[in-house]
């Protein structure tokens, strides 16, 4: 069997809470790239299946479409001819299915002979256990480590131990069905008799802990529950569908991501960001994912807002970034964290989560009219927007700043967080403390939610909120509006000088309507233009811009959360065609992808008949790169809904591309379920409810 061995081969992952896999395409776990981790820990980091001395030869893999079985199809090279039952190659079928579940992995291998005389078959196995924090996976360094304690072996597996610096003893197991036939240091191996026609069956578990022994009963019974959790995480929410067999493939593949990557916490349902360097909770990163899903899944936005409160910074820390109000940034379970050598063990360095959270809890009662949750959620809310006021009080120009008050934090703390994304015209890096264009749209959002939600218990204080967001929208045209470009400056260094860049961080101001109608529509033109828009989806940053580079991390590439956000926007601003085309983008991208949006991928502008060019270390899934096909359909449709007045809004709807009709399937409208149908009518496009006989639901549709 030919193979090229210089094709590097693909990785998938598995997920089950604070625990993620990351296997190659046979299979296999070799570190540094791949790994099985635990609370930021890798407990295994090889775990290497070979037959006699080489890997098997793949003929396919994949991970089934609800994200929660791992299946490889292998066959065996030419085994050595021992004696006579030595197998020549493609006669041997493996086949490996593994899951996750409560933080452990199952894996059942199935081995067929379909050769006519008996095969014997060595399957060896290499296991190691490194134990480093994932930090360290992504290229920190330690000036110490724990230490690592021998492995012990037993009659069915191995047992590894890493004693760490922070006093805690973390331990992992790989642990086999049967005994091996040779035991060796860190290898196990097992001698499979194949008659003609038969199969034999190995099971294996990997955890942090030794459970019972492997069998085919337990396995099953896992493997069950492992699918009714996911079904239960899948379920939530409305469905969509549509005349589109692949756009509906894209749309359960965005759902399916969304329920792997979402955890249940004591709080609720919460999105981790995305896999492998971000499988935890992160505050930015869910609240924009609940933004983009809270049409079609208010809970999960529930869950979020819970979480996030009861993390809520309470009082300052410079290391922490933390200050009293503030939401947190990102927390992390690893062995650094715990002993501070970094802060994110429950970092507060992001200035955009805080009035994030404050925009989200308005935008969640105007969907549901959940009062209750939000009088829970109320002092929390009071002490972000207490956060922002002092911030914006103590700058000059009263704008909401950062400027990190560590040197081990974040030096950049809006979404672009990587050290270059902040700079002026000439390519300069910004100078603290920094605020960048997309922040005031938050803050601007975040006042006039309190002051709505104000009216209802403080009027005084409602009045002083909605004359802070005026007085914060002014102060935006005035010192970030360049004339000469017709567009937003991305940022105002330490100084008052404007980074005179065009960047994908002023769309943003169009989703929460800050921007007047003429500068709105300029910055629409500019963002659906060739120096911005690729074809696939919007650059973060426009192509002749200093520092441009359509495969840099943030400076130049695509970023499907960022067009989805823009896309939202401009079709708030009445660009409704423009959200369409850039739906449609978005999904010829997915097709390309496998139907799996990667967290950004490169900017190179679309040609015919090539792909786009993949980022090599994006995570993949990642959770608001899934939910970005939920907020460019909604941009699409033009739908909200108000579930307190049981009533659907659609304005102005347009349907993707080559669809001819798409149906919200199960839509919570108040205490109603209702199915939400388009349907294309010549040209315009038709909107009605089905599933509401008593007519308790209102569609109010604007052309």
């Amino acid at each position: 069997m030919e193979t090229n061995e210089s094709v590097p081969l693909a990785r998938y992952v598995l997920k089950d809470g604070d625990s993620f896999l990351v296997a190659n395409s046979v299979g296999n776990i070799v570190a540094p790239a791949e790994g099985f981790f635990v609370h930021d820990t890798r407990i295994v980091s090889r775990y290497e299946m070979l037959l006699g001395e080489q890997e098997p030869a793949l003929l396919s893999s994949a991970v089934t479409q609800d994200n929660v079985l791992f299946v490889a199809h292998l066959t065996n090279r030419a085994l050595s001819a021992i004696d006579e039952m030595g197998a020549p190659e493609g006669l041997i079928h493996i086949t490996r299915s593994r899951f996750l579940c409560r933080q452990r992995m199952f894996e059942r291998i199935t081995c067929m002979n379909y050769g006519n005389l008996p095969a014997r078959l060595p399957l060896r196995f290499r296991l190691d256990a490194d134990f480093v924090d994932m930090f360290e996976v992504r290229g920190s360094r330690r000036p110490a480590r724990g230490r690592l304690l021998g492995p012990e072996s037993s009659e069915w597996g191995y047992a590894f131990r890493y004693e760490g610096l922070d006093g805690v003893q973390r331990t992992s197991s790989v642990l086999f069905s049967r005994p091996p036939a040779q035991p060796e240091p860190g290898c196990m191996e097992f001698v499979l008799t194949l008659a003609p026609g038969a199969s034999e069956e190995l099971y294996t578990e990997i955890g942090a802990d030794q459970e019972a022994t492997p069998a085919r009963q337990r396995y099953r019974d896992e493997a069950s529950e492992a699918r009714r959790h996911m079904r239960r995480r899948q379920r939530r929410g409305a469905r969509v569908s549509s005349s589109g067999p692949l756009f509906d493939q894209w749309m359960r593949r965005s759902r399916s991501d969304l329920a792997l990557l979402t955890s249940e916490l004591e709080t609720g349902p919460y999105p981790y960001a995305g896999i492998p360097w971000f499988s935890t909770p992160f505050g930015r990163d869910a609240v924009i994912t609940a933004m983009q899903t809270l049409w079609l899944d208010p809970g999960l936005a529930k869950g979020v807002l819970r979480f996030l409160a009861r993390h809520q910074a309470k009082e300052e820390s410079p290391f922490l970034d933390a200050a009293p109000g503030k939401i947190m940034h990102e927390t992390r379970k690893g062995e650094m964290s715990a002993l501070k050598e970094l802060p994110f063990g429950l970092y507060y360095g992001g200035v955009d989560t805080t009035p994030l959270f404050i925009a989200l809890a308005g935008a969640y009662l105007r969907r549901t009219g959940d009062l209750q949750t939000i009088k829970e959620l109320w002092p929390a809310l009071l002490a972000a927007v207490q956060w922002i006021e002092r911030v914006c009080d103590a700058d000059p120009r009263r704008l909401l700043v950062y400027s990190r008050a560590s040197d081990r934090g974040l030096a950049n703390q809006g979404w672009k967080d990587s050290g270059d994304s902040v700079f002026h015209a000439d390519g300069r890096l910004a100078e603290g403390p920094i605020a960048l264009v997309e922040v005031q749209g938050y803050a601007y959002a975040a006042l006039r939610t309190m002051a709505e939600l104000g009216e209802r218990w403080d009027s005084r204080a409602s009045a002083h909120w909605a004359r802070r967001a005026q007085e914060l929208r002014f102060t935006v045209e005035r010192h970030f509006w360049m004339d000469d470009a017709a567009y937003y400056g991305l940022a105002l260094d330490g100084d008052g000088a404007l980074c005179a860049v065009r960047t994908s961080n002023a769309g943003h101001l169009l989703q929460f309507g800050l921007p007047p109608p003429e500068r709105a529509s300029a910055v629409a033109d500019q963002l659906m233009s060739p120096a911005f828009f690729t074809g696939w989806g919007i650059r973060t940053v426009a192509r002749g811009e200093a520092r441009f580079n359509p495969i840099s991390y943030h400076n130049g590439s695509v970023w499907p959360h960022d067009s989805a956000i823009c896309a939202s926007g401009l079709a708030m601003a009445g660009v409704r065609g423009a959200a369409t085309r850039l739906l449609r983008g978005a999904f010829e991208a997915a097709v390309h992808f496998d139907m799996r949006m990667p967290e950004l991928f490169c900017g190179f502008a679309r040609t015919q008949g090539a792909p786009p060019v993949a980022y090599p270390v994006a995570c993949l899934p990642q959770a608001w790169a899934a939910g970005s096909a939920f907020m460019l359909l909604q941009a699409c449709l033009g739908v909200e809904v108000d579930s307190a007045g049981k009533t659907i809004h659609v304005h102005r709807a347009e349907l993707p591309f080559g669809i001819q009709d798409v149906t919200i399937n199960d839509l919570a409208v108040g205490d109603q379920r209702v199915d939400l149908v388009f349907r294309s009518a010549g040209n315009r496009v038709a909107a009605f409810v089905e599933g509401d006989p008593l007519g308790t639901v209102s569609l109010q549709v604007r052309t």
